[in-house]
């Protein structure tokens, strides 16, 4: 089957076991919006979860906070986000539909491949799309529009206006009254940064920190994406996961390195394969940065951003210094120490940000699998699996009463008690013991116990995998500790 169709398959898939619903449904939707239902929720929050502790409880130096949404206007204009926080758009003029140039080339590059795969035209023009993008020629990239005959989707034409520049904060009023000046217009955050660079000093001076140091936070972010698209990829509403590191200026290269490297293996170690991922350097640097880089992924519609590796050099703490008029510094005893000259310095940066609904997309892409064999007697059979790594996926162990009598279930509710606690299960006694096995791969289950007349004898149940369907019989008193050993 084609990558775009099983990315079809994983999208009805989301909504049929509840991971992924439209939001406002009811309403016919809300576009490049959506809810976690129950099973994507606890996935999200093990993914979340995974992350948090790889980076707070096994590095003794950084620590986490929760900033915010709302933050005071003047942070955005420090930060450059007001001024600058924008992408080129370009509308066609006869169906007044807007296009963020960098998606309508790209859409446009993707139809060029070859039937072997190969695309060495798209991947010019992508690379022309780039050298342009770099020098902000918006005139240009009109130019490479129209001489390639770039249509809009919906009017099919190449009527376009000239390119230009549109902001993609939300900004809501704060308070009870509208102000007709419009002083109490605040911002719903772009991004969770900027919340670690005010409370530099906070957290600094209340947790003693000493540098090199990082923060971290997990939270909501709102863009207005005009041209929202490929599921989750890309939507107005997201999660990020940041970690701001401080460190002296002159050794930021060496942290940028390590955290290039170091990020690259956490992926790995969630289960996505090193294959899959490729480091890509900016061609265009962010104002701030001195360096920048992107971790992709091959997703079923082409390699793509996952998660940004930024040396921000020490712009976003100079920036909230001049515009507070207040002293964000470091005092840095160890210099002294070293022999070298002590005092105040403005810490540099290096940030690492990575998209939650984007690592929730990554894994649900790795997992999906549709599976067709024949059996023993000829026949053919077929499954659909969410292979989700054990650690992290929703429900690690179902708990199957083989019959609804004779004290099965009261034994299967005894051994859910006494899992429960350490991990989420689930209990079921509904159909024959097949169907049942078939919904729990398709929810991506990675254990299911059977309880049967054999267990009233001997205190044994069937333990079932998931990836292999292989089944073996364990003593029940070593579920729990069998589960725990493969989800650690």
């Amino acid at each position: 089957m084609a990558e775009t169709n099983i990315f079809q398959e994983l999208i009805a898939h989301c909504k049929e076991y509840g991971y992924i619903f439209q939001s406002s449904e009811v309403y016919d939707g809300l576009a490049a919006v959506y809810d976690y239902g129950q099973n994507g929720a606890q996935l999200k929050k093990n993914i979340r979860d995974y992350w948090w502790k790889s980076m707070t409880q096994l590095n003794e130096n950084i620590v986490g906070i929760d900033a915010a949404i709302f933050m005071h206007p003047t942070v955005w204009k420090a930060s450059g986000h007001v001024d600058n926080f924008s992408d080129p758009m370009i509308d066609n003029k006869d169906s007044n539909k807007r296009y963020r140039v960098d998606h309508l080339i790209e859409a446009f590059a993707e139809g060029l491949a070859e039937k072997d795969g190969t695309n060495p035209n798209g991947e010019a023009l992508l690379a022309n799309m780039d050298a342009l993008l770099a020098k902000d020629d918006f005139a240009g990239l009109k130019a490479l529009i129209e001489n390639n005959k770039m249509t809009c989707a919906v009017s099919k034409t190449s009527n376009w206006t000239d390119v230009r520049q549109f902001n993609l904060m939300f900004s809501t009023e704060f308070g009870a009254v509208a102000d007709k000046e419009g002083d109490n217009i605040v911002y719903l955050r772009p991004e969770t940064a900027q919340g670690i660079f005010v409370n530099f000093l906070n957290v600094q001076k209340t947790g003693r920190m000493k540098i090199p140091f990082g923060i971290a936070q997990t939270g909501k972010a709102f863009r207005n994406e005009i041209v929202a698209r490929q599921f989750i990829f890309r939507m107005r509403d997201f999660e990020q996961m940041e970690m701001q590191f401080f460190v002296r200026p002159g050794t930021q290269k060496q942290w940028y390195e390590h955290w290039r490297d170091e990020r690259k293996k956490w992926h790995e170690s969630i289960g996505i394969p090193a294959e899959k991922l490729r480091f890509h350097d900016h061609a265009k640097l962010a104002h701030y940065a001195d360096a920048a880089l992107d971790i992709e992924f091959e997703f079923p519609f082409g390699w793509k951003e996952l998660e940004g590796i930024h040396s921000r050099t020490d712009f976003d703490l100079s920036q909230h210094a001049l515009y507070s008029k207040k002293k964000i510094q470091y005092f840095d005893n160890d210099l002294n120490e070293e022999g070298k000259p002590y005092g105040n310095y403005t810490p540099f940066v290096v940030e690492t940000s990575v998209g939650l609904d984007r690592l929730f997309l990554t894994i649900m892409s790795l997992a999906y699998k549709e599976e067709k064999w024949t059996k023993e007697d000829g026949t053919e059979d077929s499954r659909v699996v969410l292979k989700i790594p054990a650690k992290i996926a929703p429900t690690k162990l179902a708990i199957l009463p083989l019959l609804k009598k004779d004290g099965l279930p009261e034994i299967a509710k005894e051994l859910m008690n006494e899992c429960k606690g350490d991990f989420m299960c689930f209990y079921e006694e509904k159909d024959a013991i097949g169907k049942r096995y078939r919904r729990m791969d398709a929810v991506g289950t990675p254990f299911c116990v059977t309880i049967d007349h054999q267990t009233k004898e001997d205190d044994t149940v069937t333990i079932r995998y998931r990836d292999d369907m292989r089944q073996e019989r364990i003593a029940i008193s070593d579920v729990r500790k069998l589960v725990l050993e493969k989800i650690s």
